[in-house]
């Protein structure tokens, strides 16, 4: 009795793609399965060893219109079995249809609304002007440098003819629907502090560790402002503030010897409404204020803080939003808290909207005994149907 669609849904929630070892061949033979049976062209590219990207076309009456990309991505983070209800990748439906698995909303639950919601139109009958792109990209949860970074940049992603992009959102607790235009910016910054060393019996002056100390406090203190901003303004969402977390601490040698240079490293999530550069200045400055000898260098730094129009003139976002206006859907439009896929695509100037149809629907990316229920599972077909057939609809611009 169960429906076919959550029935394909679970079958893609056992394939292990689980870092360290994610199994992408699996997947996509899996992908590429489900795709040709429903006529779609496949694609397949490989943007390094063991890297593959995997293109799935629905050919719209208009070839030389701007296509619609759908993009989503197959690896999943690892798992603590013990913390598990259910298995992580047996993909359990208990009794009131909550189907159990990591990866049940981040994020393969999109990539079969995605293929539904098409298998959905072609059996009605319905063509789409624009033509329709499915991408199943690689290793997006360990940063997607061996991924849609690199696939952005090759001939085979500009061939697409990108006009407008469908990414990764969250599940929203409310009724309504979270909308992500934009994302922060993650810089990981390590800071070393270098010093006088000594026997640990003595008051040795000008130590790595006083300084680490000043450059602690002076981080943590920009986080607790960050923090208190956060909670005393309803209109804010975690995606409107800079976060910033201690994450690493590294130092020492021996009980009773004074190390001559210490290290703290930090993540830290910038809004696009900061000024990056100012923020930079901010950085250095808490570093030279605790004293000579302390440096910092940067093991990420995401430049890039492009936005998505979400202005009812731009005729992508008229379309999308006008779908959830003709269904009585409520959306709430966010920045993203942390990062996706989507910052690779605004980088090289195409618009892209995270969004993942889960309302009523706890936040359990990455956490324990991820979940979705089946009907929820099973609107988020009936609202892509109706996206896909809006933006595939959009009518010839300026620029075609």
């Amino acid at each position: 009795s169960e429906d076919p669609s959550v029935t394909l849904f679970r079958e893609y929630l056992r394939i292990e793609t689980v870092h360290p070892k994610p199994d992408y061949d699996a997947a996509v033979q899996f992908l590429e399965r489900v795709g040709t049976s429903m006529g779609l062209v496949c694609q397949k590219v490989e943007v390094c060893q063991g890297r593959v990207v995997l293109i799935l076309t629905w050919q719209g009456t208009s070839p030389y219109l701007r296509s619609i990309l759908l993009n989503s991505h197959i690896d999943v983070v690892p798992v603590f079995e013990e913390h598990w209800t259910y298995p992580p990748f047996e993909a359990v439906k208990d009794s009131q249809g909550n189907i159990y698995a990591r990866g049940a909303q981040d994020m393969k639950c999109v990539s079969v609304q995605y293929l539904e919601a098409i298998r959905r139109l072609k059996a009605e009958g319905k063509s789409v002007a624009r033509t329709i792109h499915l991408t199943f990209v690689p290793d997006e949860e360990v940063g997607g440098h061996k991924g849609m970074e690199m696939f952005v940049q090759r001939p085979e992603f500009k061939a697409l003819n990108v006009g407008f992009v469908l990414d990764e959102g969250l599940a929203s607790p409310s009724d309504t629907f979270s909308v992500f235009y934009g994302e922060r910016s993650p810089w990981w910054i390590k800071v070393k502090c270098t010093g006088s060393p000594g026997h640990g019996s003595r008051f040795i002056s000008n130590t790595a560790a006083e300084k680490m100390h000043k450059v602690i406090n002076s981080f943590l203190a920009f986080r607790e402002s960050e923090k208190q901003r956060l909670k005393s303004d309803s209109s804010l969402t975690l995606g409107d503030v800079t976060s910033l977390n201690m994450t690493m601490l590294e130092g020492g040698v021996s009980f009773n010897v004074v190390p001559s240079e210490m290290a703290v490293g930090f993540d830290i999530r910038i809004p696009p409404t900061v000024d990056l550069k100012a923020f930079e200045e901010q950085v250095a400055a808490w570093c030279r204020d605790a004293g000579d000898g302390v440096t910092y260098e940067f093991h990420q730094k995401c430049m890039e803080q492009h936005v998505t129009s979400t202005e009812e003139s731009d005729p992508w976002w008229k379309a999308f939003s006008g779908v959830f206006r003709d269904m009585k859907l409520q959306l709430k439009l966010e920045i993203f808290p942390a990062a996706t896929d989507s910052r690779y695509i605004r980088a090289v100037r195409h618009p892209a909207i995270g969004f993942s149809p889960m309302n009523r629907t706890p936040v359990l990316l990455h956490d324990h005994n991820e979940f979705l229920n089946e009907q929820v599972f099973l609107q988020g077909i009936c609202i892509y149907a109706r996206l896909l057939s809006a933006l595939a609809s959009v009518p010839l611009l300026p620029a075609e």
